[in-house]
């Protein structure tokens, strides 16, 4: 076999027609491309609950309301939307999950909730603070992290003012107190800090004790609440019977307040007469004597009954038997009868 010496043969490929680059027509799209992105980016526009915070070259420039603005474009000019209007919130000790604040969520529920309270008891504590931005340039460049920063000052000051109570003002009595002390010193610690937040409301949704001592507890509550109930019951009582007691004894008084302005009307009514009596006999004592004698033996004779009066030279007494003759009675329905005076004979 014998070794040719001429080189191998190379494929062909085919001639692709020469292109002459137009340096011009690019340059012109490159700049047209240039202007209408800096066209597009030069208007933002701001939503109705925000704010735009503007930064030129990093440093800060103004606060934009909200609707459409112009900007520098190409990185010159930014602008960062803060939602002013809007009312955020964040949750200790528990997460609702599918949040959009990434500062809303506990990452460590347990250990935000667990607390000591003054008396060396334990607590699970489970809280909301509402709050707001007020003042967009301080929630931006005043802190580095504002809203982590008021998640660890709104811890802090929950396990302190939890720590300066019993347990008994935590998880009965004492939570709408927890709740103001709380508000105000986060008020105070944001103000100072200059966080451009504002502290609207700090709510307790869930206080209970641990878990291990979760039925004993339950157990004091209910005997507190049966408590509560029978205090109120005799309360009760008490609100019904006094009243009426005092209603009676005031009735009584009243009755013998006005039987004793009646017992001295009357006897200042015998007084008076007595005098006019006294007045008369004084004037005609004879008349008088038997005046009186006649108007007592009137009122007096009648209570006595049926007499007969006779006079000594009397010689018989049954022809006299006639006259005490029982009367028929008439029964009158819700009448009182008057008493019958009986006849007597004449004396002779």
């Amino acid at each position: 076999m014998t070794r040719s010496n001429q080189p191998p043969q190379l494929p062909q490929f085919p001639q692709f027609p020469q292109m002459k680059v137009n340096f011009r027509t690019i340059g012109l799209g490159a700049v047209g491309l240039f202007v209408g992105i800096g066209l597009l980016t030069s208007f933002y526009t701001v939503p109705a609950e925000s704010v735009g915070v503007v930064q030129r070259f990093g440093r800060y420039l103004e606060t934009s309301g909200p609707g459409l603005r112009f900007r520098i474009p190409f990185g010159v000019d930014r602008v960062t939307e803060v939602p002013v209007q809007r009312q955020l919130k964040m949750e200790f000790g528990f997460s609702t999950g599918y949040t959009t604040n990434e500062y809303q969520s506990s990452r460590e529920s347990d250990a935000e909730k667990n607390m000591v309270t003054g008396d060396l008891n334990a607590a699970e504590v489970e809280w909301v603070v509402q709050y707001g931005v007020t003042d967009a340039r301080a929630y931006l460049f005043h802190l580095r992290t504002p809203e982590a920063t008021l998640r660890d000052v709104a811890e802090s000051v929950m396990r302190e003012v939890v720590g300066d109570r019993t347990v008994d003002e935590v998880l009965t009595f004492g939570r709408e107190d927890i709740q103001t002390e709380v508000r105000k010193q986060l008020v105070t610690v944001v103000d100072r800090l200059g966080m451009g937040l504002r502290v609207e409301q700090v709510q307790l949704t869930n206080v209970r004790p641990p878990r291990p001592v979760q039925r004993s507890f339950d157990e004091v509550s209910r005997a507190q609440q049966e408590r509560e109930q029978l205090i109120n019951q005799a309360n009760g009582e008490y609100n019904k019977v006094v009243p009426r007691a005092r209603g009676e004894a005031e009735q009584k008084v009243s009755e013998a307040e006005g039987y004793a302005v009646k017992r001295v009307n009357e006897a200042e009514g015998d007084v008076a007469r007595f005098k006019a009596l006294l007045t008369q006999y004084e004037k005609a004592p004879e008349v008088t004597r038997q005046r009186i004698y006649l108007e007592t033996m009137a009122e007096v004779i009648p209570k006595l009954g049926g007499k007969i009066i006779l006079d000594d030279a009397a010689k018989q007494f049954l022809p006299l038997m006639h006259l005490q003759q029982p009367q028929p009675q008439v029964q009158v329905p819700y009448q009182q009868t008057a008493p019958q005076r009986p006849a007597t004979q004449p004396a002779r």
